[in-house]
């Protein structure tokens, strides 16, 4: 291919040789690009995202994978959004340039506004995408891009090159004037709206960066842009810059500060005491007579697996309707309580990991969203497949907004495995994703066992929701309280797979410190196992302990939050 074209290129600079001849010599051929990456940030080493700008902040740079460095562009493709992220250069006019680039994931475009683009698919290995352009004769600026395609998932970039001399040509060096006016003119609990008045340049603005502190959120072409993704009842402070085309960026605005709205999500009074109840396993319980014994209103329902093709299925292989599963659903509400789906779990063929898809997978969930009119529903990312993959988490936290965002009240959880101290780099990586994704999840749930955590499960348990608090603040900007009510807690009653032992005393401490601390859900694993069975060791259908019939379950039923 590459021959074909070079004979096609000498073939073309003969002919116009020929013509410069027939009519004096008199030609102006375009310049010829040196081999000089004018990109800014081309790896994404820095860490950050500046200067490139992401549609919908669908772009956050990541550690894994990457194709060279320490760093790679990850953009979050959604079914309405490509997560295009692009960056403005100066360039000089009638000059051809060539801009290559390593890319990974299915349908990955690189390009030029404008002009030449390629494309590749290529889910599971980086390839290399090039192409070439010449600017027209008084183009002094181009915006290079590189974006994914509507509900294909999540695609990768790094070492992206464009090889050509710089604009300007050593003369624009003067930076236009700060924006001023910049006000606030609406907010929800996820979004902020700003504007503010242009700014002047001696050759013309050509865009705005918006700013949160030291964090460049987005880039738009006018003078009012609405920042969406954030969290509810937080704190944030704005500032803009202007930037011409020779990448001359003036000094910041005026700063605005805006409290987002409360919201309806979590943290804001939803609240749920939700013990795993598994009709496919452990001598499954009659759930009425469950209620009637201790209280219980809610139960998390394991767990919603793919029978193949993306296909959601109890356990799957268990009809999503018409089944035991759906016999035990209607005799809790005809009891007057309600369901949780847990989607996932340690093992089986899952949802987020087989799905093709962002947009596929909130599909899949949407079927069970329609099969029961959820008010709720339950990711449980665990193991190297969806856990510790994290363009599965990232997919995972893509579906549920998409589904959120479909089906307004609907609640989302996510639970995952924790470290005594807190969330675990895996855990760490999840919450940073679901930040930078906008996914607004109402409830992180911590699984505090099996992390050989010793004899002191009400300890540990405890700092180990201390150590997700502190994150969540961090992460998020929230206060204490906003924190502890996106906090969920999910025990093991009596014997651990790792000999952990959690007593009906010590399950009633942590209920006590959880009311307290007002988090948000309460969990246990297993109904089955709330049973006793003292000297019985780890089993499935009993605790492994002396205690009473639904001892945890009653225990539960008691949070309030």
């Amino acid at each position: 291919m590459r021959d074909t074209l070079g004979r096609s290129r000498r073939r073309l600079l003969a002919l116009l040789g020929s013509a410069a001849l027939a009519v004096g010599g008199a030609i102006a051929l375009p310049g010829t690009a040196h081999a000089a990456n004018i990109l800014t940030n081309p790896g994404f080493e820095s860490g950050g995202l500046s200067p490139w700008t992401c549609t919908g902040n669908l772009g956050s740079v990541v550690s894994s994978p990457v194709h060279g460095g320490a760093k790679a562009l990850q953009g979050a493709v959604t079914s309405s959004d490509n997560a295009q992220c692009s960056q403005t250069v100066a360039v000089q006019p009638n000059t051809t340039y060539s801009l290559s680039g390593w890319v990974r994931g299915n349908y990955v475009y690189l390009g030029v506004d404008g002009g030449a683009s390629t494309w590749t698919s290529s889910p599971s290995a980086y390839s290399q995408l090039s192409v070439s352009f010449t600017t027209g004769a008084s183009q002094t600026s181009a915006t290079i891009y590189v974006h994914g395609w509507y509900g294909q998932g999540t695609y990768y970039a790094d070492d992206i090159g464009l090889d050509g001399p710089g604009g300007g040509g050593g003369g624009d060096t003067q930076a236009p004037t700060a924006p001023s006016g910049l006000t606030s003119t609406g907010k929800t609990s996820s979004s902020v709206s700003l504007k503010w008045n242009a700014a002047t340049d001696n050759t013309g603005v050509t865009a705005y960066d918006i700013y949160s502190g030291a964090n460049q959120l987005l880039s738009v072409s006018g003078t009012s842009a609405t920042v969406s993704g954030l969290s509810p009842s937080t704190s944030y402070t704005f500032t803009v810059k202007a930037r011409d085309a020779a990448g001359n960026t003036s000094a910041a605005s005026n700063s605005v500060s805006v409290t987002t709205d409360a919201g309806t999500g979590g943290g804001t009074g939803f609240k749920q005491a939700a013990p795993y109840l598994y009709e496919g396993w452990g001598d499954p319980p009659n759930p009425t007579t469950v209620m009637n014994a201790t209280g219980a209103k809610w139960f998390t329902m394991a767990f919603v697996l793919d029978s193949g093709g993306c296909t959601p299925a109890w356990d799957g292989s268990r009809p999503l309707t018409g089944g035991v599963d759906q016999s035990a659903i209607n005799q809790i509400r005809s009891a007057g309580g309600d369901i949780v789906p847990s989607f996932g779990g340690w093992s089986g063929s899952k949802l987020g990991a087989n799905c093709s898809s962002a947009s596929a997978l909130a599909g899949a969930i949407q079927k069970v969203v329609d099969a029961y009119g959820l008010k709720a529903i339950d990711f449980d990312i665990e193991n190297t497949d969806e856990f510790e993959n994290e363009a599965v988490q990232a997919k995972i936290l893509t579906a549920l907004k998409t589904v959120k965002a479909n089906n307004p009240g609907l609640k989302t959880i996510v639970t995952f495995g924790t470290a005594t101290t807190g969330p675990t780099y895996y855990g760490n990586r999840l919450i940073e994703q679901a930040q930078a994704l906008g996914a607004n999840i109402d409830v992180f749930t911590i699984m505090p066992f099996d992390f050989g955590g010793g004899s002191d499960m009400y300890g540990n348990t405890v700092n180990a929701a201390e150590g997700l608090k502190n994150k969540l603040k961090s992460t998020f900007g929230w206060d204490d309280a906003t924190a502890y009510a996106h906090i969920g807690i999910s025990g093991m009653n009596g014997l651990s797979d790792q000999q952990e032992s959690t007593t009906p005393a010590i399950w009633t401490q942590i209920r006590d410190w959880a009311n307290s601390h007002h988090i948000a859900r309460l969990a246990f694993w297993s109904v089955n196992r709330d049973r006793p069975c003292p000297g019985g060791g780890v089993a499935e259908n009993c605790s492994g302990i002396s205690q009473n019939n639904w001892q945890f379950t009653s225990i539960t039923a008691g949070f309030t939050g």
